[in-house]
């Protein structure tokens, strides 16, 4: 009980805080551009494998100058050593969880055998609450299978932004905690899911590897995330 006090008074007294420091790092953080590039394409020799990105602003490729560094990029580099890849990338700076089952249920209908994911950020600075997001990414999965006759989903988690070098103490460690949260959430959600895979960071992100606003992945971080998602992709037996 007085824990649960405790915790109502922590959260009483830094709301205001908190608020006041989400609207200035909004007003003051850069605004970046979503990388130049194509958005669709097809490369690589081999078996044929056909890849979506779904998103928001970092896989959208906010944060590098071109599509080439992003995760997109980066992604179809690593697997085209391999297979034929046909690739096409649906993503938009600002998008939620909601705003991305709206575009899909806009596209036509069509066939990719993998799905790569990156949703969360967005609906962790807002209002959202954590049971409402997930159910919200089950939507997201049951529209994805349905809408693109999908083998293989994979749901990057929220990075740590508790790390983010944009966000001032204690907003930084409510938005952390809060991503920590949904991290958790989703981890339920997926284990049962034999066709959706978890893609975690499990790193520690670098302030001089991040973009010059502080708040999205620079060209390391976008490799990294990308040679995890290839060795995700070409471990599974259907893509050996």
């Amino acid at each position: 009980m007085f824990k649960s006090l405790n915790k109502l008074f922590t959260k009483a007294v830094y709301a205001p805080i908190i608020i006041a420091q989400g609207r200035y790092v909004k007003k003051v953080t850069p605004k970046l551009p979503e990388a130049a590039g194509e958005r669709s394409g097809k490369t690589g020799e081999g078996q044929k494998i056909r890849l979506l990105i779904v998103g928001d602003s970092a896989a959208a490729g906010v944060g590098v100058d071109n599509q080439a560094q992003a995760l997109t990029g980066n992604l179809v580099s690593a697997l085209a050593d391999s297979y034929q890849v046909e690739w096409q990338l649906l993503a938009k700076s600002g998008h939620t969880t909601l705003d991305s089952l709206q575009m899909i249920s806009e596209q036509p209908k069509q066939t990719f055998d993998i799905i790569v994911t990156s949703l969360g950020v967005n609906d962790v600075t807002g209002t959202l609450p954590a049971a409402t997001w997930l159910t919200q990414q089950q939507n997201l999965i049951t529209l994805l299978r349905k809408q693109f006759s999908c083998q293989q989903i994979l749901i990057t988690q929220v990075p740590p932004m508790g790390q983010f070098s944009a966000l001032p103490q204690p907003l930084r460690r409510y938005l952390g905690a809060r991503a920590a949260q949904f991290n958790r959430k989703l981890a339920t959600l997926i284990e049962s899911q034999s066709d959706c895979h978890l893609i975690n960071f499990n790193t520690e992100l670098n302030a001089k590897d991040m973009a010059k606003d502080g708040f999205h992945p620079g060209p390391i971080i976008y490799q990294h995330w990308a040679e995890i998602v290839a060795e995700k992709i070409k471990s599974q037996h259907n893509y050996k």
